[in-house]
């Protein structure tokens, strides 16, 4: 199983005290990577809880594709953040920002599902056609850089928040 997630994860672990911001501010950015997390979350503890039956689960990142999510943004504040995308790359001595297509943002999904082995795939990260390292909580964010934050793959957090889900549904799975 391939679930789709985002390098937007690196924004927020999620948080199963308040998931649905009742007792903190709510931030787009923040319920982004809140939501993000949940899906490699999902990914690790699905593949821990099945992959004995052969059947395994992982999280990918399609990349910087343009599609519909900063529809509601203000252009000027999505400028800002390719400008200072672009800047933190230009410091790193990478190139800009440039998006995907849709059939090059597909590729790590298929890549994923067909190509990798599930024991190099199950249960991790994946994005640009590769398994991720795991960075630094305090590395910088953005589209040119790559890695998965440790609590987005801790089976601890994904087995509270699988927990959390069937609390959520009111079923067990």
């Amino acid at each position: 199983m391939v679930n789709l997630s985002s390098s937007g994860h690196r924004f927020s672990n999620v948080d199963l005290k308040d998931p649905d911001f009742e007792t903190t501010t709510y931030e787009p950015f923040v319920a982004y990577g809140r939501s993000k997390t949940a899906n490699i979350l999902f990914a690790v503890e699905f593949d821990r809880r099945h992959r004995h039956r052969g059947v395994r689960a992982t999280a990918v990142h399609p990349g910087g594709i343009q599609t519909e999510l900063t529809r509601h943004m203000d252009p000027a504040h999505l400028e800002q953040m390719v400008n200072q995308i672009n800047e933190q790359a230009a410091a790193e001595g990478k190139g800009p920002l440039q998006f995907k297509t849709v059939p090059q943002g597909a590729a790590t999904s298929v890549w994923a599902a067909v190509v990798a082995s599930a024991e190099e795939v199950g249960g991790r990260y994946c994005e640009n056609c590769h398994v991720s390292d795991v960075v630094a909580e305090d590395a910088r964010l953005g589209l040119v850089n790559e890695g998965v934050r440790g609590y987005a793959l801790d089976p601890q957090n994904a087995a509270a928040l699988w927990k959390k889900s069937e609390e959520l549904v009111g079923e067990t799975l």
